[in-house]
């Protein structure tokens, strides 16, 4: 009778000591999990301070842009645009597809102006090319109305060849800016301001 009351003891110590190390590994996760829980709230506090310093220094930058290009010694807007204009004013093409053995189709061409003024018109080459960049066929197109800080997209020819375009600028004018710039007529030596209109009194 005594060795199955031994066996008895013996197996209930090994019960209450499984049930200790159960215990105590539960207590160590659980202080692991909260401890994860609090680094990654910290980790995420830190994120959103970053992106608030971030937002802010890109306001002051912004701000002190707009404040070096229309204050001072009043490097009038409109000259800064016309000066800059590249920064400002582009024609891209939108997207478009091209058939198996060539050709394109439902292209768009796309022309935004950053600058605070409207354009009257701009020109653009429309360049269509072969997969050996081979040119197939070239067509211009005048994009009117441009608004300020705007977008205007038309649509352009589809094309039986071809697997990719390019767009370049031709010519941009803007009566409000007192702008006239052509690829064809450069800009002359030593003047800073080349492509008023009709030139300023100095």
């Amino acid at each position: 009778m005594k060795r199955p009351y031994l066996y008895s003891v013996i197996l209930l110590v090994i019960i209450i000591l499984i049930s200790i190390g159960y215990c105590q590994q539960q207590r160590q996760m659980r202080r692991i999990g909260a401890e994860n829980q609090r680094l990654w709230n910290e980790n995420r506090d830190l994120r959103k301070q970053v992106e608030q310093a971030s937002a802010v220094t890109s306001q002051i930058t912004n701000r002190q842009d707009i404040r070096q290009r229309s204050a001072g010694q009043f490097i009038e807007r409109r000259s800064y645009y016309r000066r800059n204009w590249q920064q400002f004013i582009a024609a891209t093409a939108g997207d478009y597809r091209t058939g198996l053995l060539g050709g394109i189709r439902n292209l768009e061409i796309i022309v935004r102006n950053q600058t605070e003024y409207p354009l009257d018109n701009v020109m653009v080459k429309v360049e269509y090319l072969k997969n050996n960049n081979e040119l197939f066929k070239t067509e211009q197109y005048t994009i009117s109305n441009i608004p300020e800080k705007g977008v205007r997209t038309i649509t352009a020819s589809n094309s039986r060849k071809g697997s990719k375009v390019q767009v370049k600028l031709m010519s941009i004018t803007s009566q409000a800016m007192n702008f006239c710039w052509a690829v064809s007529k450069p800009a002359p030596a030593g003047n800073p301001d080349p492509f008023e209109c009709v030139p300023s009194a100095k």
